[in-house]
């Protein structure tokens, strides 16, 4: 494991303390989950609480004829069934725009929409009460990609926009268009004595999370309503949820269930409203859980794309041009397309220098299901092309393909084609460099136990398709860069309340946030940075709540740099008062309180040279502080919206892969034997998390790969596979060996030096198994997932 650390702040290692930063300390809450003992939001339970139900639209586009309640409401057992005529106050609500009807009203506008809800006393009386319900549509036609939605006389998916981007997009079916020119490309492209081209297609992809969209929704005496949910921002979803409702914010309060995955998919609302709403009509708590059929309609996925690409080079290698064009479906409702868009586009140069290049990106409004956040948000797309023409370029040079990304990588100092200047650590070399020295594995190490085959260790597995007859070893690289934190001028802060008291003769910390733990182990860093700062063995996570500022989305890569440096600043501020207290109590006994700088640490209160003065008990006796404080890291810029240009982004992050693969290309079965990643990650607050979360986003980025895509019929734009028997996801025995390797690099300008972490792998593990796979194969592979047929040529 590399370990180079450069630039730490001064503040980084002086508060050791057991469990403190940059130790491997345990999730708090592992143990429970890896026992099955962890509650997650679809296991909470209430006295006399109703089920909550919800009835599909089962066609994309459509008028709404006529909804008949009738057979479902004399039901034993139903207590409430709902259409939009009886939504208590606001009839939509989003994200970035609120164009997403609670429930269906005049038309539905994509497969699985909720056009009527249901109220039981079980949850199979509210199923059948529910498809008890007749509706009657008249259908319209699809508008299924760029050329139904961009034509003249397009149906429009949404009439009479009035949102902020409709005033600058060149057609009303599109959600919002982002174009970047830097230089002049197609003067550049005179200088090229190499040009490739290339059209890529990515396919969409679920977040696939095991735990379902649930939640519990119960009445207060107040007229209000307590929401116990799995969700990635309390905050987002409370000001959506209360306008709906009617209801002033402080009658919504929120408090976070256990989270059971979530990687983008839990960013929108899902059934927080519904349940809500559904248990301030009945005066029942209502407890709604989505099962897996519902829950591929229930949240947004990742963006398909459309990608075209044209690369210039001098003969040497070096880059003299770029120009694209990304189209992103963002389906029926807007969710945050307007944010992918601008993501996708200003990533879409990726990790090298390129001084001409001319980009547009849009995302598109169409009758597919709707298209939002996903890890990696819009740059993973862009990833996959622009790696796939640094190989076709490599090939046309006769460069080797790894050093042509050195040759051009960006380095600290490069000007992004949005004029932003890189000003921390981006290794893009160094990264390379690293996974391309590791030892290769073994060759046919399905024969390595003797001299059977283990088909185990093959392309197919155990359903036995191959001994090692044609079967051929393929190697590739690709290396990417994505955005950390959010960006583009958006008000990015996160608050955090801490207190610290004498509980039993000992000083404990409570760290107070609404940050969502949806399984990145932020908890674990929060006490972590807690005992560091404060010098306190004892430190009490709170559960979170809107009972506290805002914490902002566990999304983005942003929550350790930002909630932490929330932590990190209010723990500063509770130090202060600490030793504030402390000099005025004991300040006469030791000239050290007056002319020492003071620490916390184990404890005590200690001078800089390791002397104590008091314990921290001593200092608080029966006096606790509390401070709660908002953060925020140093302001963006949105993007000029005819140039592009502006500091649109906060923090780079970086990682290369190499993939080794072997591939039967008689039956078109693949094999990821090893995918090794390195990555530089600003500073390892817990080491051991860190790999966890690089691995994970590999793999997640080794599915879309080579199975995971959700199909939608381009007639009818139904979906064809909302299961997990028919969407497949990497399992254990398709996970590799992923060796992982870091740098520690510190950004400066971020708390302890930390880069965002968990996006950075999906990125370039996808493009990395492809060539891969086209190094086996010797074909051109322009598509995600690659499909068995797409290797044998019986498309």
């Amino acid at each position: 494991m590399a370990g180079t650390t450069t630039g730490i702040p001064r503040d980084v290692t002086q508060n050791h303390v057991k469990g403190g930063i940059g130790e491997s300390t345990l999730r708090p809450d592992g143990t429970l989950k890896v026992t099955g003992e962890f509650a997650y939001s679809s296991d909470m339970w209430h006295e006399d609480m109703l089920w909550g139900q919800i009835l599909r639209s089962t066609v994309a586009h459509a008028e709404i004829v006529s909804i008949d309640t009738t057979e479902a409401l004399l039901m034993d057992g139903v207590y409430a069934v709902l259409t939009h005529e009886d939504l208590p106050a606001a009839k939509n609500y989003g994200m970035e725009f609120q164009d997403t009807p609670v429930l269906a009203y005049g038309k539905v506008r994509h497969h699985g929409e909720p056009v009527v809800l249901v109220a039981a006393d079980h949850p199979e009386t509210a199923r059948r009460a529910a498809a008890k319900v007749k509706i009657e549509y008249r259908e319209l036609p699809v508008i299924t990609d760029e050329a139904s939605a961009t034509a003249p006389d397009a149906i429009l998916v949404h009439e009479g926009r009035d949102d902020h981007h409709s005033g600058h997009v060149p057609h009303p079916n599109i959600v919002h268009r982002q174009p970047i020119i830097r230089g002049n490309a197609t003067e550049a492209a005179k200088k090229a004595d190499v040009i490739v081209t290339g059209e890529y297609t990515f396919g969409m992809q679920d977040q696939a999370f095991l735990g379902p969209e649930s939640g519990l929704a119960v009445p207060s005496e107040d007229g209000g309503v307590d929401l116990y949910v799995a969700t990635q921002w309390l905050h987002s979803d409370l000001k959506q949820i209360a306008p709906c409702l009617g209801l002033p914010e402080e009658k919504v309060r929120m408090t976070m269930a256990g989270v059971g995955g979530a990687f983008g998919g839990r960013e929108d609302i899902s059934m927080q409203i519904l349940a809500s709403i559904l248990a301030l009509r009945t005066g029942k708590p209502v407890k709604m859980v989505y099962n897996r059929y519902e829950s591929f309609f229930g949240h947004v996925h990742r963006h398909p794309a459309k990608l075209w690409y044209e690369h210039g080079a001098t003969k040497d290698g070096k880059l003299t041009h770029m120009k694209c064009k990304i189209v992103l479906d963002g389906g029926a409702y807007a969710s945050s397309t307007a944010s992918v868009v601008g993501n996708a586009s200003s990533l879409s140069v990726g990790p090298y220098v390129i001084e001409d290049v001319e980009i547009e990106a849009i995302g598109l409004y169409t009758n597919n299901p709707p298209c939002g956040a996903m890890r990696g948000f819009g740059a993973v797309q862009a990833c996959f092309a622009y790696e796939a023409q640094m190989d076709k370029l490599a090939a046309k040079l006769g460069m080797d393909p790894v050093e042509l990304r050195q040759l051009n990588a960006m380095e600290q100092g490069t000007i992004m084609p949005t004029g932003q200047v890189v000003d921390s650590p981006a290794p893009v070399a160094e990264l390379l460099r690293i996974v391309k020295s590791r030892p290769m594995p073994p060759e046919q190490q399905w024969l390595a136990a003797g001299e059977a085959a283990d088909v185990r260790a093959l392309p197919g597995g155990l359903s036995n398709t191959t001994h090692g007859e044609g079967v051929v070893r393929g190697v590739g690289y690709a290396v990417g860069i994505k955005n950390v934190g959010f960006s583009e001028g958006f008000d990015d802060y996160s608050t955090a309340k801490i207190r610290i008291e004498v509980i039993n003769g000992e000083a404990v910390a409570t760290v107070h946030t609404a940050m969502a733990e949806v399984g990145q182990g932020g908890v674990t860093i929060h006490a972590q940075i807690a005992r560091t700062e404060l010098g306190v063995q004892q430190v009490t996570i709170h559960p979170a709540d809107t009972q506290v500022g805002s914490a902002g989305s566990t999304s983005a890569g942003r929550q350790t740099y930002m909630t932490g440096g929330a932590i990190k600043n209010s723990c500063g501020i509770v130090r202060e008062k600490v030793l504030e207290i402390g000099r005025r109590k004991f300040g006469s006994y030791h000239p050290a309180w007056a002319n020492a700088e003071l620490l916390l640490e184990g404890g005590k209160v200690v001078t800089d040279g390791g002397e104590a003065l008091a314990s921290i008990a001593d200092v608080l006796e029966d006096q606790v502080v509390e401070v709660e404080e908002e953060w925020r890291h140093r302001p963006t810029q949105a993007f000029d919206l005819v140039t592009g240009q502006g500091d649109g982004h906060v923090q780079y992050a970086f990682a290369a892969h190499r993939a080794v693969v072997e591939v039967d290309t008689e039956l078109g079965l693949v094999k990821v034997i090893e995918l090794a990643c390195a990555q530089d990650v600003g500073k390892a607050l817990n080491p051991l998390s860190v790999i966890g979360q690089i691995q994970g986003g590999t793999t997640q980025g080794l599915g879309v790969a080579v199975m995971e895509e959700i199909i939608v019929d381009p007639k009818t734009a139904k979906v064809r596979n909302p299961s997990f028997t028919d969407y497949l996801i990497p399992t254990i025995l398709d996970t590799p060996t992923i060796p992982v390797d870091y740098l520690e690099l510190a950004d400066p300008n971020a708390p302890y030096g930390v880069r965002g972490i968990g996006e950075a792998p999906t990125l370039s593990s996808t493009p990395a198994v492809l060539a891969a796979i086209r190094a086996a194969t010797g074909l051109e592979l322009n598509k995600t997932p690659v499909r068995p047929e797409a290797l044998t040529g019986t498309l």
